[in-house]
């Protein structure tokens, strides 16, 4: 029998319902499994590869759940997953709304916003308090709407593509699945989005043209013409596809990882809040890589959204190509990891709370059972 692994984290937070505190935590994030944990104090056996082959949604095999609640893959699930989406993405953009408004002046006006610092004592000085906030109702209500679709249809793609590979190419082309699942989810969650993302950027780039959306939506398209609250959705497809490609891919791939690496325990011995945090932390990385791919089309954006008329070639010559890469971008990983991690956490938070499996950690069956073989 070979020795257990060492562990990267505290043992009592991966200890069994066994253990008090183990317990007493999952009482409080996962009140669902208290019957069973009652009914059967020792851990649950872990699932033959013969039984997991069987089971019809082999991509995300949920051994920590009793089988009560939701439905995996029904319509009750797509609209936990949609619904979670919606709390994941406009609450977390709304409340950074600040670091939003900073990294879009110094997008447009380095000359002004000269860093981080600086930025946040003009404003202070110009807008007071009150302007650290200026649009963040279209900030919640767009990105609650692209959230919405940005999770559910990708639950929904994922599926949908591992069904149509079968469970022997899901398990050997995963990845891919996880890359098509979310451009495909993001295409139509930025359509969604464009035209909050162009009246937001308009509100909080120039003082006075709008107080918030109420009177910037009307005053937009009267300037613009409702053409142009879509003007910016290639370059923001340029920008969200990339980045919600990798937030996606890369934090399955790191979850599995750290459960893989770093937990010596079985994700079904995991307590609800340990479980939690792989999901934060997973989702914090991910959004630092996220950053970095996407940041020259965010500036595109930013630079379309705020000047009439402009084209991606003035964006380029007034900003280089350097900018492109650089401009604004140490406030925007800063900004994107802890966007990403609270994402990822409130998302898979609430469905916990409605009884479903955490995202990820869990290798699909097939790939599980073709180890075995060969051991």
């Amino acid at each position: 029998m070979e020795s257990p692994k060492n562990s990267l984290i505290p043992s009592f937070l991966y200890s069994s319902s066994s253990s008090p505190r183990s317990f007493l935590l999952d009482q409080v994030l996962n009140s669902n499994s208290n019957a069973a944990f009652e009914k059967s104090p020792s851990p649950a056996p872990r699932s033959s590869p013969t039984s997991m082959i069987s089971r019809k949604n082999f991509l995300i095999a949920s051994p920590t759940e009793p089988g009560k609640g939701i439905e995996m893959y029904s319509p009750a699930f797509y609209a936990a997953c949609t619904f979670g989406g919606i709390l994941s993405c406009g609450l977390t953009h709304m409340t950074v709304t600040p670091l939003d408004l900073v990294k879009c002046n110094m997008q447009i006006d380095p000359a002004k916003y000269r860093s981080i610092s600086s930025g946040f004592g003009i404003l202070l000085k110009e807008q007071g308090v009150k302007g650290f906030f200026r649009g963040w109702v279209p900030t919640l209500l767009g990105y609650s709407a692209q959230g919405a679709c940005k999770f559910g249809f990708y639950e929904y793609f994922k599926k949908t593509y591992s069904d149509l590979a079968g469970p022997e190419y899901t398990a050997k082309y995963k990845t891919l699945i996880y890359l098509a699942g979310s451009a495909s989810a993001e295409i139509i969650a930025d359509i969604a989005l464009c035209p909050f993302e162009a009246v937001k950027v308009r509100v909080q780039t120039q003082p006075g043209f709008a107080r918030g959306m109420s009177d910037g939506f009307p005053k937009f398209i009267k300037s613009e013409g409702y053409g142009g609250l879509y003007k910016g959705l290639a370059p923001l497809w340029g920008r969200q596809i990339p980045y919600t490609m990798m937030k996606f891919a890369s934090f399955e791939t790191i979850v599995e990882m750290i459960y893989k690496y770093a937990i010596p325990n079985p994700k079904s011995e995991c307590s609800k809040g340990l479980q939690l945090g792989v999901s934060f932390a997973g989702g914090y990385v991910a959004g630092v890589f996220c950053a970095i791919v996407s940041h020259p089309a965010d500036n595109l954006v930013s630079f379309l959204n705020n000047a009439k008329g402009a084209t991606v070639g003035d964006a380029v010559k007034k900003i280089g190509m350097v900018g492109l890469f650089t401009r604004g971008l140490p406030l925007r990983i800063v900004m994107i990891g802890t966007l990403t991690g609270a994402q990822w956490g409130l998302y898979d938070a609430f469905k916990v709370f409605v009884g479903l499996p955490t995202t990820g950690g869990v290798a699909p069956a097939p790939a599980i059972a073709a180890t075995e073989a060969k051991a």
